[in-house]
């Protein structure tokens, strides 16, 4: 595929590479990670000086007026360095939302994200119902002008932390109806929320989120009532190719660590980067990122031109990424021998990264039916 960044985009990718490289440490990224604490402020807030939480938001918003390959430039370069910071539950996906809401929400809410003074946190995920938005069971009832939300939400990225949150509710129908889905903006502080932190398997944060009998006004709805569903499958389109991308620049310091540890381990004297079997694998490796990174470009494209088969293109994708990845990773350890299973190496911790990568927003084995199902 010919691709290439022009001008503005090259300067993101530069400036991101710049400031994530160097800060990256092993030691430092496994303390981190060992406890529930929360983000550093500070580097949140060189996020939004440098003009990073505005990328995906029109200029009239007070945004930088980007798309999908300015959002995946950026979250390459956050893959490569770990990068912990809440962006993808802020700005791509609460912020996807908040793009598409009305004035008076856009005119509070994206001001306040893009200073870096608004955490984001969207509540999609439910016990029992993994990667099934049409299976939201939490309760939106009417109440007067407004609604009263009941029920739980799991695995809430950001949700420990989020000023507010953006919930899938049920407002009318059965679980698994496709109509009768709302989304709120809601004030994480409000009376009868309550959130739960807890580890990913990768040792980053998310929530388990209980709402009792939860007071929403009506100005808090995004988009139509009961008709959410359409828009919640495309801002996480987005939220996918922003994973993908983080994934990318995870495969891309494996498979360049590797093959620098194969160039200087020796074993009977001799760098086991000579071993033909061994060159083998590392070249399996490459093909493994390279196909990776052309479907990554083509999802990516397709859906900044809002191209008829970019869901499919984005199923394919994860499907990739799930099972590519895996198999990249898993090579990357077993080529590091023994100290590729240690916590002070970092490719443990890319590892752990891509696994949870496959998990979110539904695994392989789901994106590659979804893929089925749209090709007939």
């Amino acid at each position: 595929m010919n691709f290439s960044l022009n001008e503005e985009q090259t300067l993101i990718r530069d400036s991101v590479a710049k400031f994530v490289a160097g800060r990256f440490d092993a030691g430092r990224y496994r303390d981190a990670v060992k406890t529930l604490a929360p983000v550093d402020t500070s580097t949140w807030q060189q996020f939004a000086e440098l003009g990073w939480l505005a990328l995906p938001f029109a200029e009239e918003d007070g945004g930088f007026g980007g798309g999908p390959v300015e959002t995946m430039v950026l979250m390459e370069e956050f893959g490569k360095g770990l990068v912990r910071e809440p962006y993808l539950p802020t700005v791509v996906l609460g912020g996807g939302f908040l793009r598409r809401a009305g004035d008076a929400l856009r005119r509070a809410f994206i001001p306040e994200l893009v200073a870096g003074r608004l955490q984001l946190a969207f509540a999609v995920e439910e016990y029992d119902r993994a990667f099934d938005p049409a299976g939201c069971a939490l309760s939106a009832t009417v109440d007067g002008d407004g609604f009263r939300l009941n029920g739980v939400k799991s695995l809430v990225l950001n949700g420990d932390q989020a000023d507010h949150l953006v919930v899938l509710a049920r407002s009318a129908g059965e679980p698994g109806d496709e109509q009768g889905l709302s989304l709120l903006l809601v004030d994480a502080r409000a009376a009868g929320v309550e959130r739960r932190a807890h580890r990913t398997v990768d040792g980053r944060q998310a929530a388990e989120i209980h709402f009792r009998d939860v007071a929403v006004p009506a100005t808090a709805l995004i988009g139509e009532r009961d008709r959410a569903l359409p828009l919640v499958n495309q801002v996480l389109r987005e939220g996918v190719l922003a994973l993908g991308a983080e994934a990318m620049g995870a495969l891309s310091v494996l498979l360049d660590s590797t093959v620098e540890y194969a160039k200087t381990r020796k074993q009977f004297g001799v760098p086991i980067g000579s071993f033909q079997a061994l060159q083998h694998r590392m070249a399996d490796m490459f093909m493994l990122c390279e196909q990776s990174r052309s479907l990554l470009l083509a999802a990516t494209l397709k859906v900044a031109a809002n191209h008829d088969d970019a869901p499919q293109a984005v199923h394919a994708l994860k499907a990739q990424l799930g099972r590519g990845g895996r198999k990249l990773a898993q090579e990357a350890i077993q080529l590091h021998g023994g100290i590729g299973m240690t916590d002070e190496l970092a490719i443990g911790h890319y590892f752990k990264r891509l696994t949870a990568i496959d998990a979110l927003f539904g695994n392989a084995d789901q994106h590659l039916r979804a893929f089925a199902r749209l090709a007939g």
